[in-house]
């Protein structure tokens, strides 16, 4: 059931009326001190990466527009000083009314949540992802998450302190806090239904943090996390953007440096016409898309984000914020580190890479991004003066295809020894990456172990892929051969990539 509040709102108005963004043209910044309105950790977090410490997103909004807005019989329900807009239920004579004010600049209406998978067995067995990223690295080198903020937005966390893998969190007191933005008057967050999604979260900070004295599931497990919900998946409309806005605001305010989501915004709604458009995810459209990318560009927060599971739907395409530049977009892999089918796929229209990279998953990218998560506290914690760039870079670069990315794995999966190299400043060892020209056929002459797995991309361009496939190597049959319409072949193997361009 939705929260109260809405639901109240949502009768008192006819039904015509939904719910919008009002986005404002200006704030005022006249008495504004940062200290008034910046946690101790956020100030230090920001000195420690020479960020702005007055910048205008922090800026509440103007006093006298909310009560302008007040004053047309509008009810706001949330505010969003990132954004700088509030959030209400309008009818068409409100909208109206809206739009004569000075300082309106737009009127947009919402896009909702939906959780990008659950879990398809209780199983916690994601023991092949930290093999093929070679996550044992951290454990030997003491790297373990420790002194790093989480923050994990998401459906719920029922469960979670009744889960084995979880029990650390609560005997060391590493959650810090949670907010349910969907129920705030929810007291008792884990063992409380909430909706559908109530344990999904829990799966998710399990993966993160996990582990039992027999198995571990996540990389970051003397980290420290602050919880928020945001989802109620019991019906799936667009109303409930605001509250991931504002999870995303309050971890900004309690000095979280990164944040994993595994919620996305496509379609799927229960009113059709409710539904994003392909071309929609351009890192522009959606609000937490351009949240996300303020995160990113202004807050110095690695975001890491599901890409999401439509790869084998009519769909098919990244959700938001998957598209944001600025957000480390995961999709998720098989046991051949090849796409798994349902992981969805980066766009031609945008003039960047998505997914950035890819983990192995079977149940959903929801469960590969947060393997990403851990990975990234690892790497924090080994350099904690690291820019989010830094970070975003280090395992950008360290993945198997880097640089030949493409829009179905991105730059594939992250290789933790590399990514710790790349982040302190040394250049991996022992590693071919290069480009050829060949026609119609190409013979591996490279230096590959009998054996080895081979993984194929046949490409119609720079990223769009025709086809995928993997093969053991076999010194006597190393030929490979252009498939009709392919102009580029991508080649990656344990310790190289190669690039055929085929003339």
């Amino acid at each position: 059931m939705k929260n109260l509040l809405l639901f109240l709102l949502i009768l008192a108005f006819p039904a015509q009326a939904q719910k919008y963004w009002v986005f404002l043209k200006d704030k005022d910044v006249s008495a504004y001190d940062y200290r008034k309105h910046l946690s101790e950790q956020t100030i230090k977090n920001r000195l420690l990466l020479k960020l702005d410490l007055q910048q205008n997103t922090d800026i509440p909004i103007n006093q006298v527009y909310l009560e302008a807005i007040k004053a047309q019989n509008v009810q706001i329900i949330h505010q969003s000083k990132w954004l700088n807009a509030v959030s209400a239920v309008l009818n068409n004579s409100q909208i109206e009314a809206l739009k004569k004010l000075p300082f309106v600049e737009k009127i947009q209406k919402m896009g909702n949540t939906k959780i990008l998978s659950l879990p398809k067995t209780n199983e916690k067995n994601y023991d092949l992802a930290l093999k093929q990223m070679k996550a044992e690295v951290f454990a030997d080198s003491a790297l373990n998450g420790k002194g790093i903020l989480i923050g994990v937005i998401d459906g719920g966390f029922y469960g979670a302190d009744s889960d084995f893998s979880l029990e650390h969190l609560f005997k060391e007191k590493k959650i810090l806090g949670i907010k349910d933005w969907v129920n705030p008057k929810k007291t008792d967050h884990f063992s409380e239904f909430g909706s559908e999604t109530h344990n999904h979260g829990t799966t998710v900070l399990s993966m993160i943090t996990g582990y039992t004295e027999l198995s571990q599931t996540g990389l970051a497990t003397q980290a420290k996390f602050y919880l928020a919900r945001s989802e109620n998946s019991d019906r799936e409309y667009r109303q409930e953007e605001d509250y991931w806005v504002l999870a995303m605001e309050w971890l900004d305010s309690l000095g979280v440096r990164i944040i994993n989501t595994s919620l996305g915004y496509a379609n799927g709604f229960d009113d059709p016409a409710e539904n994003y458009k392909p071309e929609q995810m351009n890192g522009q459209t959606s609000v937490i898309s351009k949240a996300a990318q303020i995160a990113y560009s202004e807050k110095g927060i690695l975001v890491v984000v599901a890409a999401g599971n439509e790869g084998s739907d009519a769909w098919r395409i990244i959700s938001a914020p998957a598209d944001a530049k600025g957000a480390l977009s995961v999709g998720a892999t098989n046991m051949f580190k090849t796409k798994i089918y349902y992981s969805s796929i980066g766009t031609d229209f945008l003039p960047y890479l998505k997914p950035n990279i890819s983990c192995y998953s079977e149940n959903g990218t929801s469960f590969s991004a947060p393997m990403i998560a851990g990975f990234a506290a690892c790497l924090l914690q080994s350099k904690p003066n690291a820019q989010n760039s830094e970070l975003f870079d280090a395992i950008e670069k360290s993945a198997n295809l880097y640089p030949f990315g493409n829009y179905f794995i991105g730059y594939g999966i992250p290789n933790a020894p590399k990514a710790l190299e790349i982040l302190h400043g040394n250049i991996p060892k022992n590693q071919i990456q290069k480009e050829v020209k060949a026609k119609k056929e190409y013979f591996l002459a490279e230096k590959i172990k009998k054996g080895s797995q081979i993984i194929v991309f046949h490409k119609k361009n720079e990223r769009t892929v025709i086809s995928q496939d993997y093969f053991s190597f076999n010194p006597k049959k190393q030929q490979i051969l252009q498939p009709a319409g392919v102009l580029k072949t991508t080649l990656a193997w344990e310790g190289g990539v190669i690039e055929i361009v085929w003339e």
